[in-house]
């Protein structure tokens, strides 16, 4: 064998380690492109289900607060509610009707500013049926007359709801 033939020969055995060497390094930087691509889904994954409970904690915290002011100020809109009662709507007195007009402006501003925030009352009709759901029964009495039994006598305190949510129930008198 010639010297030539000897190098050609050689050059054809390293070409195999080299080709090999190669595709192991090309395996290896596919594996490394993996790993890292694994890590950013994961990552990001990570950081969507961050952002998403975040938001969803930002509004249940929101929803938790106004709730707690509604229920603060519903003793405000009954003290209201009572003195437009109290007052009376049909008078000669200037005086009186200017009052109950300036009183029932600062009621009905209130109430559309509860109302904003989803705040509606229940409605409670006398006579209907007394209904667990929306109304709890603070006292009982001897029914008028017999189609009042198991029905609404009186109303003593509205109830509201806030969104979907019961927040106060109507507190009422019922018929035995």
């Amino acid at each position: 064998m010639s010297k030539q033939d000897t190098k050609k020969h050689h050059l054809e055995e390293e070409n195999p380690m080299k080709k090999r060497k190669k595709t192991d390094e090309k395996t290896a930087l596919l594996e490394e492109v993996r790993e890292w691509n694994d890590k950013y889904l994961r990552l990001y994954s990570e950081f969507d289900n961050y952002r998403k409970r975040t938001a969803k904690e930002k509004i249940e915290f929101t929803k938790v607060a106004t709730e707690a002011l509604v229920k603060e100020l519903l003793p405000v809109l009954d003290d209201f509610d009572r003195a437009l009662d109290n007052i009376p709507a049909e008078t000669e007195d200037e005086h009186t009707k200017e009052l109950y007009n300036g009183v029932s402006l600062i009621h009905q501003k209130f109430f559309n500013t509860l109302k904003k925030k989803e705040l509606t009352p229940i409605e409670v009709a006398i006579g209907s049926d007394f209904d667990l759901n929306f109304q709890e029964a603070i006292a009982t009495i001897p029914a008028p007359s017999e189609e009042l039994k198991g029905k609404v006598i009186d109303v003593v305190e509205k109830g509201y709801m806030l969104g979907d949510a019961i927040i106060r129930f109507s507190k009422v008198v019922v018929g035995q």
